[in-house]
């Protein structure tokens, strides 16, 4: 039987408001619903007084505005950033702009050139632009602490979506701001040629060594249920694989991703065709990694047709 992935897409906010979701953790929604988004991007301020902000969002005005209002008569002190897609990072140099000059900490800038993204070979075709001019001022990863007045963030690097992505632990109330690595509405996209398959299932594993409370994506709701839904979302992707290798195995001939696709993803949508081709191909390229597919070209790609190492 297939894994069922418990996913939880109950929210409620109105985008450009305040809203304390726990003691030490208030929300601000930005206005840009999307397939890729859910409702939109929620930025966080954690902390009073002297605050953090995590993901302060994509590049729009009214919705910096809204943060602005947010953090009247406090002082942000670290400015957060999960990865460098257009929808978490851009608002970051917009509140410098604004006059608030706290560091911004991130794993590093974005991983592609402009001239991947002009071809279509870049994620940036899939979700919101890509922030290329994002440059952060305090480079962390795995291991590092992020500390401020009542706040302590243990970093966590966790590639996979997009190879600079990073989730902060927050130990004053034992819970994980996930970005876009685990989402309580969705699976992630995982789109080559950055994002990648292994690296997602070892970033997985790596929030499972803790025992976090809840978690806190910067699309959609908090998941409660940490443990039993990381671990749904693990099978998940082994079972996705399993399906590529059960499809090659019983195909005559190499077979093409779209032809994958709709094997696979049949009564879904045809709009999430393109983004599950992606996926599809980030699987395809880690089998053919692994030995277990080969492919026609140099490299996995969507013009490559597949079949088992062993046929």
């Amino acid at each position: 039987m297939a894994t069922v992935v418990p996913h939880v897409r109950e929210f409620a906010a109105v985008p450009g408001l305040t809203y304390s979701v726990s003691p030490h953790i208030r929300r601000v929604l930005a206005n840009n619903p999307s397939a890729f988004t859910f409702h939109g991007t929620g930025t966080y301020i954690v902390g009073w007084g002297k605050v953090a902000v995590i993901d302060p969002g994509p590049r729009d005005t009214a919705h910096v505005k809204a943060l602005l209002r947010a953090l009247r008569g406090e002082k942000v002190v670290a400015i957060l950033v999960t990865h460098t897609h257009g929808d978490h990072s851009p608002a970051a140099a917009m509140l410098r702009n604004a006059g608030i000059d706290a560091p911004v900490y991130a794993f590093g800038p974005h991983p592609l050139t402009s001239e991947a993204e002009e071809k279509g070979e870049a994620e940036g075709k899939v979700e919101e632009r890509s922030d290329l001019t994002f440059v952060p001022d305090v480079l962390v990863t795995t291991g590092d602490v992020i500390e401020g007045p009542g706040w302590t963030f243990d970093v966590l690097h966790t590639p996979g979506h997009i190879s600079n992505h990073l989730c902060f632990g927050y130990r004053e109330e034992n819970v994980l701001f996930s970005g876009d690595h685990i989402m309580g509405w969705s699976t992630s996209i995982i789109p080559p040629p950055d994002g990648d398959v292994a690296d997602y299932l070892a970033s997985l594993d790596l929030v499972l060594e803790h025992d976090y409370d809840a978690l806190w994506p910067t699309h959609g709701g908090p998941v409660r249920e940490v443990h039993t839904y990381v671990r749904a979302l693990h099978a998940h992707r082994l079972e996705r694989e399993q399906q590529i290798l059960d499809l090659l195995a019983d195909a005559t001939k190499p077979m093409k991703v779209p032809t994958m696709v709709k094997r696979i993803y049949v009564g879904y949508p045809k709009e999430l065709h393109k983004p599950a081709a992606r996926s599809v191909l980030a699987h395809l390229v880690k089998l053919v990694r692994e030995g277990r597919v080969t492919c026609n070209k140099p490299e996995p790609m969507m013009a490559a047709t597949y079949r088992l190492a062993s046929a």
